[in-house]
């Protein structure tokens, strides 16, 4: 399954609003928030900074977070970040 495709019916334990936030604030938030949770927990973001895409896919890669789908519609970019066991430092 691509990254993505579109699924809505992902169960998540935590959410983050970080719609008006622009670069770095969408990461960071999701950064401090992801510390907070268990390995394993899935984290849901809701974002408008058409950059965030990116952003989302550079820090999961770094980090071993696993970007489980990346949903686009109409300027609201939504993300579902499973935390890793073990996150590298960024």
């Amino acid at each position: 399954m691509s990254k993505h495709e579109t699924l809505t019916d992902i169960q998540y334990d935590q959410t983050l609003d970080a719609k008006g936030l622009n670069c770095p604030l969408p990461v960071l938030k999701t950064k401090v928030l992801l510390n907070k949770m268990q390995p394993g927990q899935i984290l849901y973001v809701e974002a408008t900074d058409p950059h965030s895409v990116v952003d989302f896919e550079a820090y999961c890669a770094r980090t071993n977070h696993e970007l489980m789908n990346v949903i686009e519609s109409e300027q609201l970019f939504k993300f579902y970040i499973r935390r890793a066991e073990n996150p590298k430092k960024f």
